[in-house]
């Protein structure tokens, strides 16, 4: 991103909309997480994202720059065409290696810890389906041509499930049982992260089309049964 950001001063281009992370906030300190809540990221990946927003609001300060930085909080789900979908290894997220498996793939899948503060003892997230992180994006952009500096956008649905709760859900969908076992805690995982949107809604015009923790998986499912990649 530093050298992108670099390339784009000497070539004079001066919009840059950077996909973010809720890896950023660390362990939660508020039901509902703003983008005003404080930033302690728990893992590398989630300090990584945190320096380069920093870095891009400190070039917007000093440069004829204007930057978007993207929160997302879990993105899942594929295009509803079937056609486009999450394909990459090695494959790290819950809903498509649970998606994998019932399609028949050896992945080794587990419950990493059961003993959090959370309704089953299980991590909670809020999942955000791709395509409405795609029209956030293109939202954006359009505050780009309006507004100068620096802006930051968590994107969510607002509700949170437990990691039980989606293996349910992926279950009923696929017609079968997994029987996904519990292992131990992973390290830097936070017990629950939800997202307020209120700030994307207000000042973007964005809110999820696509809220349903089962529409989410559906469209991941059409995917995942015949991958064209």
């Amino acid at each position: 991103s530093l050298t992108l950001m670099e390339a784009m001063r000497r070539h004079g281009v001066a919009r840059f909309v950077f996909s973010s992370t809720a890896a950023i906030f660390g362990e939660p300190r508020a039901a509902s997480i703003d983008e005003d809540h404080p930033t302690q990221p728990l893992n590398p990946y989630g300090r990584t994202k945190l320096a380069i927003e920093q870095v891009l609001r400190d070039a917007c300060a000093a440069y004829d720059l204007r930057a978007v930085a993207l929160r997302y909080f879990n993105a899942a789900g594929a295009d509803p065409s079937g056609l486009i979908g999450e394909s990459h290894e090695p494959e790290t997220h819950l809903i498509p290696r649970l998606l994998r498996r019932a399609a028949g793939e050896s992945l080794d899948v587990c419950i990493f810890g059961s003993d959090y503060p959370t309704t089953d003892g299980t991590c909670v997230r809020d999942y955000i389906h791709v395509n409405d992180l795609a029209d956030a994006h293109l939202r954006a952009l359009q505050q780009l041509e309006r507004e100068e500096g620096f802006q930051c956008y968590n994107l969510g649905n607002g509700r949170g499930y437990t990691v039980r709760e989606v293996i349910t859900a992926v279950e009923d969908v696929v017609g079968g049982a997994l029987n996904i076992p519990v292992g131990p805690r992973r390290e830097g995982d936070p017990a629950a992260l939800v997202a307020s949107s209120k700030k994307a809604t207000e000042l973007l015009g964005w809110r999820p089309l696509r809220p349903a923790i089962r529409d989410i998986i559906e469209s991941a499912w059409r995917w995942h049964r015949e991958p064209r990649f």
